[in-house]
């Protein structure tokens, strides 16, 4: 399977492709995650990345830490629950003939986000093992890597977290 995100770097272990597209915001002196004031506060629901919600596609199924995901395509946010991230993994890719714009208000005004705290547009939720980078992270990075076999590791790094989960390709 191919993994590819964002400017699709590859590896191999077997056939099909496995890859994540998403915006990459950037700090900017912002404080993001953690404590008051921060720009996504403890215990919401953050889109996983700017702008339009992030896209996971996988042309085989995967086991996600424990999360059955079937080939297809899902849109991923991150429930922020305090600190132990969870991590969102939901059926709901377009509004009406356009994407689904993360959560908020769209620029055309239109409220969306309610299929990111919804149950039944959810194909499940994934635990994330959380951590901190030796150094900030500017710009959010979202890796796929290869851990040997059809394994492997999806990384979320961004500000002064890392959240991570294996996963193996079925």
């Amino acid at each position: 399977m191919d993994f590819k995100l964002h400017r699709y770097p590859q590896l191999r272990p077997c056939e099909g492709q496995l890859w994540i597209y998403y915006h990459a915001p950037s700090v900017r002196g912002r404080h993001i995650f953690g404590g008051a004031g921060a720009l996504q506060p403890d215990g919401s629901v953050w889109r996983l990345g700017a702008d339009y919600a992030t896209v996971l596609h996988t042309d085989a199924d995967l086991d996600l830490n424990g999360l059955a995901i079937p080939k297809g395509d899902y849109t991923l946010y991150a429930d922020l629950d305090n600190g132990q991230w969870k991590l969102i993994v939901n059926k709901t890719l377009m509004a009406g003939a356009r994407h689904i714009w993360g959560v908020g208000v769209s620029p055309d005004g239109i409220r969306e986000g309610a299929t990111t705290d919804d149950p039944a547009t959810e194909l499940g939720r994934a635990a994330l093992t959380m951590g901190k980078p030796s150094s900030p992270v500017e710009t959010l990075k979202i890796t796929l890597s290869g851990a040997g076999g059809d394994k492997g590791k999806l990384l979320i790094e961004w500000e002064n977290v890392t959240a991570s989960a294996p996963f193996t390709v079925k």
